[in-house]
């Protein structure tokens, strides 16, 4: 946690300079008499009022919060500052900069007693302070300075940073982009390495092809030597001649092995310098690329005690839940989210908070429930936050709209027009102002934003109760991992190289013939996950971007396939080649050509070509559509087997989980065990799908049976699933209270009978 506040506090470092230069600019244009965007600086103080609160600096908040009361008088009026309210205003940015430059050694500041006083005297029309520096006390005369007789000192240095201590360098993105573009433009380069590796290994060849040609013929030097010996006898000057040709196939074969020998060191030298190169270029890359892809938590991993501040404030209670921090997003794509996400945060405290009697009343828990999501789905980045408040009241939303002209008169639009309207500037339905909320300032920044980037903005009611905000925008010009793959999508057609995010790649697979099924007369595969055999479908990536059925794709008597998460389900991609994965930054998909729902972007490889970046959900859904798959050729259709029913004994008696298992194992069931109801509940979570029936005991550590069986038949995935109740607890209340959480049988383990289990297994099944 410590990391994470470091990270917030250098980013807060960086935005609220930004934010005091912009407001310090537009100050000085005014009082040169050129205009100022004064809507610009009243959203920047906002902002840095937000940012505040998320690092937990209550000092600067303090200040900034005055600061935008003061600037929203401004755009209200329609008038400029003053020239005392002008120095108020360069007071109070001094002593923000200064609280900031401060942390290191304050890092719990208190606020500026002087510029806050000075800010309340101008929002309350009083006589405006002399808002200059803190006053000095006047100096006394100083005495005439005596000789000291002490050596002379010289100050002691500052003490160094403690060990560990992370620090860090301000640096311009676009710089941090020039880095990542020249890396990867170097890998492009040191790539004709291995063509320089191959001509060595193809000129090693031909030398040892050579050196064989060469032996063959030294192999018959024997005979020549005695030809030349008689020739030379019988006064033939052709024997002299002869004996000349065979010293100089010595020779060559001598030369010929000092070229080999050199040629193989070359060769091995070149093998390993390129793999170092190679290796190092890989880690320089990754490390360029990770500057500008970071976790979620990096900026949005403060808004959590946020949140709970601001309800404590106003009195409320909270639970907040942040999901999916972890994710990796391009840096500059979090930073342009950070205010949009923290406005909707503070508009689900202002608008979404019940009193604690309507809560109880409604049955809800007494704290508000408010969610920070993060997720990707496919080329979009999806940001949710979701509470289980009033819900949207759209009765009063339309008659602020009517109200403000935002509605047609006599206009009745439907549920997501009103909806929509709360994004207009300005669109509030708060009662008064505060300090949550009531300027009509929050969702139309997160509409902005969402327009901005390219995306969209919706707030919708939440089931059973409650509002949810999604903001959803394109992951493209953002980097983001990706898989290459290449496939041939026709015959004798060129290979082609695609991306897949590697966030949807759930393995990779080589399959081997044993591997292959045939299900429906369609290929599949079978594969280890979670520990289990399962089956998944197998599809040719050639079959979805082609024009037909094509064949599963076979190389060295293997089929390479990617193994993608479509939501619960697994589908395998057959493709011809698994290339590598990249970091890379992901362009807009092709206005033309192609199917849209295939294609989420696209990315520029190594050589300049681009290559597209392919929808997994869109590829799952391609994959479900009959008729595209061609039959294995490595396996023939299996005959259908009776499958082995599944039974999930929850007990947290190892004696009972034993027997019970033991009894199951010995009828023929496959059987799994878990020790209370949550380890169940997080069991049948995971591989809901190959249980059949439950039995379980009612009395468990951390989630009893009624428990696990409440939330069996509260999961619209699970509510079918069988439930037997063995338990001691043999009450008629508990029977009945079972019966009607919606158990399938009730057995009391007083009267137990392995018979009575068996029979009702059977009957339920």
């Amino acid at each position: 946690m410590d990391d994470i506040r470091q990270l917030l506090l250098a980013a807060f470092d960086v935005e609220h300079r930004e934010h005091l230069a912009a407001i310090r600019t537009a100050l000085a244009a005014a009082e040169a008499g050129r205009p100022a965007d004064w809507n610009d600086v009243f959203r920047r103080a906002h902002s840095l009022k937000g940012a505040a609160r998320a690092v937990d600096l209550p000092a600067v908040e303090e200040v900034a919060h005055r600061l935008e009361a003061l600037f929203d008088r401004v755009v209200q009026d329609r008038a400029g500052l003053d020239r005392a309210t002008a120095r108020v205003v360069d007071l109070a940015l001094d002593r923000i900069e200064g609280l900031v430059a401060g942390l290191a050694e304050t890092p719990e500041p208190e606020a500026p007693a002087d510029a806050i006083a000075a800010l309340d005297a101008c929002l309350s029309g009083a006589a405006v302070p002399q808002a200059d520096p803190e006053p000095q006390p006047k100096p006394e005369p100083a005495p005439e300075p005596k000789p000291d007789p002490r050596p002379e000192t010289k100050p002691e240095p500052a003490p160094p940073p403690p060990e560990g201590a992370v620090s860090y360098l301000r640096i311009a993105s676009d710089q941090v982009e020039a880095l990542s573009k020249a890396v990867h433009d170097l890998t492009a380069v040191l790539q004709g390495q291995e063509t320089i590796g191959v001509s060595v290994a193809s000129l090693e060849s031909g030398a040892r092809t050579l050196r064989r040609s060469v032996d063959t013929v030294q192999g018959r030097t024997g005979e020549m030597v005695a030809l030349a010996r008689r020739l030379r006898e019988a006064g033939d000057p052709a024997g002299i001649a002869l004996d000349g040709f065979v010293d100089r196939v010595r020779r060559l074969d001598d030369d010929l092995r000092g070229v080999i020998r050199g040629i193989s060191g070359l060769a091995r030298v070149q093998s390993r310098s390129t793999g170092a190169v190679d290796s190092a270029l890989r880690r320089l890359r990754d490390d360029a690329d990770r500057l500008l892809l970071v976790p979620a938590e990096t900026v949005f991993g403060g808004y959590g005690r946020m949140v709970r501040e601001i309800a404590r404030e106003a009195g409320l209670a909270v639970e907040v839940r942040l999901q999916g921090l972890d994710l990796q997003v391009d840096r500059g794509l979090l930073q342009a989210l950070k205010d949009p996400v923290l406005h909707a945060l503070r508009n689900t405290i202002s608008h979404g908070a019940e009193p604690a009697e309507a809560r109880r009343e409604a049955g809800k828990t007494e704290a508000l429930s408010v969610t920070l999501s993060v997720a990707s789905k496919g080329s979009q980045l999806v940001v949710t936050i979701r509470d289980d408040g009033r819900g949207p009241d759209l009765g009063r939303i339309l008659e602020t709209g009517r109200r403000q002209g935002l509605v047609e008169p006599g206009a009745e639009p439907d549920r997501d027009a009103v909806l929509d309207l709360v994004f207009a500037p300005g669109f509030s339905t708060a009662a008064a102002i505060d300090r949550i909320a009531g300027r009509g300032m929050g969702l139309s920044v997160v509409a902005e934003a969402a327009r901005s980037l390219r995306g969209r903005a919706s707030l919708r009611p939440a089931a059973p109760s409650g509002t949810e905000v999604t903001i959803t925008v394109p992951l493209s010009a953002a980097r983001q991992p990706v898989l290459l793959v290449e496939a041939v999508l026709a015959t004798g057609a060129a290979p082609q190289t695609f991306a897949l995010p590697s966030g949807a790649v759930a393995q990779l697979l080589r399959l081997s013939p044993r591997d292959l099924a045939s299900v429906g007369g369609e290929p599949a595969a079978r594969i280890k996950q979670g520990g289990r055999d399962v089956v998944v479908p197998l599809v040719p990536l050639a079959s979805l971007l082609g024009s037909g059925v094509a064949p599963l794709p076979l190389r060295d008597g293997l089929v390479r396939a990617v193994l993608l998460r479509c939501g619960p389900s697994l589908c395998a991609l057959a493709v011809d080649r698994l290339l590598d994965v990249r970091v890379l930054l992901v362009g807009p998909a092709p206005p033309l050509g192609g199917d849209p729902a295939l294609m989420s972007g696209t990315v520029m490889l190594a050589d300049e070509t681009p290559a597209l970046v392919l929808d997994p959900d869109g590829l799952c859904a391609r994959a479900r559509v009959g008729g595209l798959v061609a039959a294995s050729p490595a396996a023939a259709p299996e005959r259908g087997r009776k499958r082995t029913r599944t039974v999930l004994v929850v007990d947290d008696s190892i004696t009972t989980r034993t027997l019970e298992k033991s009894i199951l194992e010995a009828h023929g069931y496959r059987v799994f065990v878990c020790v209370d109801g949550q380890d169940a509940l997080d069991r049948l979570r995971r591989d809901g799908p190959e249980v059949d029936v439950v039995v379980a005991d009612v009395e468990m550590p951390r989630l009893d049976g009624f428990g696990l069986l409440r939330s069996i038949k509260a999961d619209p995935g699970l509510t079918r699933l069988p439930v037997i109740l063995m338990t001691s607890r043999g009450d008629p209340a508990d029977i009945r209270r079972g019966l009607d959480l919606g158990a399938d049988a009730y057995l009391t383990k007083q009267k137990f009978d392995q018979r009575e289990l068996l029979d009702t297994i059977g009957q339920l099944l």
